[in-house]
């Protein structure tokens, strides 16, 4: 199945409710853009960063979404100066961009985070420790920066069996309710 038509996580269909409706949502290190278009259709502005260019030639033109090439390893960060509702990270790791991330997520703002993390090596890639998160890594990631809304552990059988760290966690002080129900579509 090619990514593209994979469908999106459903940690991202869950807490993507708690975004504010119409708003900016950055997908980070999106690759074909499974989630972009996900939350594009669903009237989000996103916008859609990625290193390979050739990923990001299926999103362009595609409405609601403005992609943007971006190494973000080595280039400078893309997102200076800008604020966004949510922020979608699922199967990358680069450490240290927690912080900008924290940054650039508008007050009541969401991140919504999702991948792999030690013990995944049984399952397959990725094996390398810098790429796999270590025990309750996201929870200290976001310590005293962001209010944690669900964080979940373990291994998961769908959409392929693998070890990994999910966290929903906002940027506000305010009470968050949960969605009560799967989002039609996920």
């Amino acid at each position: 199945m090619h990514a593209e038509s994979l469908p999106p996580s459903s940690w991202v269909c869950r807490f993507a409710p708690l975004i504010r409706p119409r708003g900016r949502v950055l997908d980070l290190a999106c690759g074909s853009g499974r989630h972009a278009r996900w939350l594009a259709a669903r009237s989000w502005e996103v916008e859609a960063v990625d290193a390979d260019p050739t990923l990001l030639v299926s999103l362009a033109g595609s409405a609601g979404i403005r992609v943007r090439c971006a190494d973000l390893e080595a280039d400078a960060w893309p997102c200076a100066m800008e604020r966004f509702d949510g922020i979608v990270v699922t199967n990358y790791l680069h450490r240290p961009l927690f912080p900008r991330l924290c940054e650039v997520l508008a007050p009541g703002g969401v991140l919504i985070y999702e991948t792999f993390m030690e013990g995944n090596e049984r399952f397959g890639r990725p094996r390398n420790p810098a790429f796999l998160l270590r025990e309750g890594e996201l929870l200290e990631r976001v310590a005293g920066r962001l209010r944690v809304v669900a964080f979940e552990q373990g291994e998961v059988a769908r959409p392929a069996p693998a070890m990994v760290q999910r966290l929903c966690a906002v940027r506000s002080a305010v009470a968050v309710r949960l969605p009560e129900s799967p989002v039609p579509g996920c």
